[in-house]
């Protein structure tokens, strides 16, 4: 922001985006603090309207951006980033200034709040690194708006020097997060993209999924996972009855046909979870969902109870079974092959579908420890999502955006493994070959839509 731009633009009309972009992959999950910092920005009293988009979806053009830019007339604009969103964000920043010349413009997301450097050689008035997107977003308005050249969390730009965070940014109480209104959510584009389960995408294929961010922050403390740096390592998630009274809400609005749980470790809070159980069972478990955890955080009783209160599909990190690679996990990620053989049988027995996340190129792992990995996992019956190892620790400011996009979860990062060519290409194969065993959970899903 230069030292003579409007005072006036304190964001009373505001624009939220993710820019336009191929996906690499696609998590509606990952995509919901849109909708959420969208809805926060609503309550504040400064602000009038705001309008939010994600133009990654299908049949966006730049043509339809540049209307949008220049329609809106923005006073500020908040941008998503992510770990690999950024493949159009030097081109919408050029549509911004030109067709849009006043508004602030803040970024904010996750790979902001890895590496926030990153993002200072682009046309940016702020950058959002810690504390939760909302608040910094927010707080970075107001500040740009009112002439401050300080704020937790929030990097800004004046006469084109970045200020450092006075300090780091907010965490909101649970209670405080504004859930996302499900009319404004491209739903039906988000069915398409989980369509093909061969993919290996977090949705289920044929069932339209309700996302409830339902928990942040998370103590596990995997390297590879920005959810600590980003959201903090202190659990944090909504009371039992919101959540519930969230659902219903939704499925009575649109034709919903199961619940997506996003949250880092669902089971974290073992009480929380079987509290949530209980309500759902009383509720005649008429609402199917997934959720994502670790074996640790799972028992025979609180399987049966999921099982029990409707959830389908249960995913875990379990990231390998090779010995080699223990060093590179947190201490109750290692030695699970006796716990996963008892949640694979727990897991049947509750009609719920196993789902595995494993990591492919995982520090002294091999490529025939992944292969023996999936097939003990498929051994077992249940489904396998493999990913490239992305040693997100290694991003640094300088890098370009191509050398960013390395670190996509799908292409190995230059640097992190001595694989021969063949296990290069072995390991590709891992990530992008044939997929024999495509998931037939939605079977279990009632149909709601015509």
């Amino acid at each position: 922001m230069s030292a003579d731009q409007p005072a006036s633009a304190a964001g009373r009309r505001v624009l939220v985006i993710w820019p336009p972009q191929v996906l690499s992959y696609f998590n509606a999950g990952h995509h919901i603090g849109l909708y959420l910092t969208a809805a926060y920005l609503r309550r504040q009293p400064a602000i009038e309207a705001v309008t939010v988009i994600d133009a990654s979806m299908p049949g966006y053009t730049w043509k339809d951006i540049g209307d949008v830019l220049y329609q809106g007339d923005f006073d500020a604009i908040a941008v998503m980033n992510d770990l690999d969103g950024i493949d159009g964000l030097a081109r919408f920043l050029i549509y911004a200034r030109r067709l849009s010349p006043r508004s602030i413009i803040v970024t904010f997301g996750r790979l902001s709040g890895v590496n926030p450097g990153f993002f200072f050689s682009y046309d940016l008035d702020a950058v959002v690194h810690s504390g939760d997107y909302e608040p910094g977003v927010a707080a970075a308005f107001d500040a740009l708006a009112g002439g401050r050249t300080q704020v937790p969390g929030v990097y800004l730009r004046v006469d084109d020097d970045w200020h450092s965070p006075a300090e780091p940014g907010a965490f909101l109480p649970a209670a405080k997060w504004e859930l996302p209104d499900v009319s404004e959510i491209p739903y039906a584009d988000y069915d398409v993209l989980y369509r093909r389960d061969e993919n290996k995408f977090c949705g289920i294929p044929f069932r339209r999924e309700l996302v409830v961010p339902a928990s942040r922050g998370c103590p596990v403390g995997c390297a590879y996972c920005e959810v600590p740096g980003v959201f903090g390592r202190r659990d944090r998630r909504l009371a039992v009855d919101r959540v519930v009274t969230y659902i219903e809400e939704c499925f009575g609005r649109q034709p919903f046909e199961y619940v997506a749980f996003y949250s880092p470790t669902f089971t974290l809070d073992r009480a929380w979870t079987m509290d949530l159980c209980q309500e759902l069972i009383k509720r005649g478990s008429s609402y199917p969902w997934k959720c994502a955890t670790t074996t640790h955080h799972l028992d025979q009783e609180l399987v049966a109870a999921m099982g029990q209160s409707g959830c389908v599909r249960v995913s875990v990190g379990l990231e390998t079974l090779d010995e080699g690679g223990a060093v590179a996990l947190p201490r109750i990620k290692r030695d699970v092959d006796r716990q996963l053989a008892d949640l694979a049988a727990w897991s049947a027995k509750a009609g719920l579908e196993l789902n595995c996340f494993i990591i492919v190129g995982l520090p002294g792992t091999t490529i025939e420890g992944a292969r023996r990995t999936i097939a003990r996992v498929r051994e077992l019956g249940a489904r396998v999502r493999p990913t490239m190892y992305s040693p997100i620790e290694l991003m640094r400011p300088e890098m370009s955006a191509t050398e960013i996009a390395r670190f996509n979860r799908q292409l190995l990062v230059d640097g992190t493994c001595s694989f021969t060519d063949a296990e290069t290409r072995g390991a590709y194969g891992l990530i992008f070959g044939h997929e024999p065993t495509l998931t037939q959970v939605f079977t279990k899903i009632p149909e709601r839509r015509a």
